[in-house]
């Protein structure tokens, strides 16, 4: 390997910086733990020190790189005041219509109206205020629905199936679930069979197709044609 490659490569990976924790502020520790363990989040520390002075536990979202933490002398900020969490989600109604199952209160869905009207959710809607029902075109990053942990810290439920060019890695392809991994595939069908019609012919390639949709899908990439 030459000088240069190496070079290249340390630079990339000092570059390389992973957005891994988010501290959600709560006033009843094992309060909270019971609501994100009602949410089916994964539970990856409970950990307790100095004669319960100090406590920490971590929590991770199904399919998610970024984890949360909350605790005793954990943080200073005042309980609840965690706002304008996003979590993505491929099907927003069937994400919502799972939280509704696990007995949480969730909101109606909706999407972003005029700007500049009030509204509580204004600084976390980027200045809109909420229109009943997803987005009629269902177009990526404009539906949502909405729910709060018992010390009202807010998330947002936000459905993305086509990511802005550059937004990840073009040849890193990951499906958080194989729900979100059928839902891909039915996506790629539909659009498959549309490429059929506008070619007036079968595609024996249909797999490889679909693999190339399938990532651009999530790259933010041109589909292929």
């Amino acid at each position: 390997m030459s000088t240069s490659a190496v070079r290249s490569n340390d630079a990339t990976a000092s570059r390389n910086m992973k957005f891994e924790v988010v501290v959600i502020p709560v006033s009843d520790v094992d309060r909270a733990k019971e609501f994100y363990e009602k949410l089916g989040w994964r539970l990856d520390a409970n950990i307790s020190a100095g004669d319960g002075d100090f406590r920490l536990v971590q929590f991770t979202a199904p399919g998610s790189g970024c984890s949360i933490i909350f605790g005793k002398s954990i943080t200073t900020a005042a309980p609840g005041s965690a706002q304008g969490l996003y979590l993505i989600v491929s099907d927003i109604e069937a994400a919502r219509n799972e939280l509704l199952r696990r007995g949480v209160e969730v909101s109606d869905l909706f999407h972003g109206g005029a700007v500049g009207y009030g509204g509580t959710d204004e600084p976390y809607l980027f200045g809109r205020v909420r229109v009943s029902g997803p987005d009629s075109q269902r177009n990526s990053y404009r539906s949502f629905a909405s729910f709060h942990d018992p010390d009202g810290n807010g998330w947002f439920l936000q459905e993305v199936t086509t990511r802005q060019p550059g937004r990840i890695d073009a040849t890193a392809t990951t499906f958080a679930s194989t729900n979100d991994l059928a839902s891909a595939l039915r996506r790629a069908e539909a659009a498959h069979g549309e490429h059929e019609k506008r070619t007036g012919q079968r595609d024996a390639n249909w797999s490889d197709w679909y693999a190339a949709y399938m990532v651009s899908e999530q790259s933010g990439a041109a589909p292929p044609q």
